[in-house]
């Protein structure tokens, strides 16, 4: 069964992306391009049956903006078992509010830039040093002894 991007959503996710909400709108423009730490995000992604707001691949990264929607008991558990089975992919989720984003731009992306870093460094495999003088022990890289 394919997962991501889903040719059944695509004309969803069409139209989800020329209809962004302005909170959308304003994140997209710090995301888009690689400007957040040089990571790729996409918007509008499908997972599963479930279109993310903004999804970076390389991190395993769910960006969701919240709207009203979100703020019933309806949206919670709606959204509570969209995270659990993101989490069962191992993929991870920040949320964050429309108000959030219109009004502190600034604060969120030190929010998104905060967890970009701590998965890199949690996350051993993006460690992984290009250079072949290094060699991996139980999860942790050396400099080679020969190259000492």
């Amino acid at each position: 069964m394919e997962v991501f991007n889903r040719a059944e959503t695509k004309d969803k996710r069409r139209a989800l992306r020329k209809n962004q909400t302005d909170a959308e709108k304003k994140l997209w423009h710090q995301l888009r391009n690689k400007q957040c730490l040089g990571y790729k995000f996409f918007r509008q992604y499908s997972i599963s049956n479930y279109i993310v707001d903004f999804y970076c691949p390389q991190l395993k990264l769910v960006i969701e903006l919240d709207g009203s929607q979100h703020y019933t008991e309806q949206g919670k558990t709606y959204d509570k078992a969209r995270e659990k089975y993101m989490l069962s992919l191992g993929i991870k989720t920040l949320r964050f509010s429309n108000l959030d984003i219109l009004k502190d731009t600034s604060g969120v992306m030190c929010c998104v830039a905060q967890e970009i870093s701590v998965t890199r460094l949690t996350d051993v495999d993006n460690l992984t040093p290009p250079n072949p003088l290094f060699q991996k022990r139980g999860g942790i890289y050396f400099v080679s002894p020969l190259f000492r």
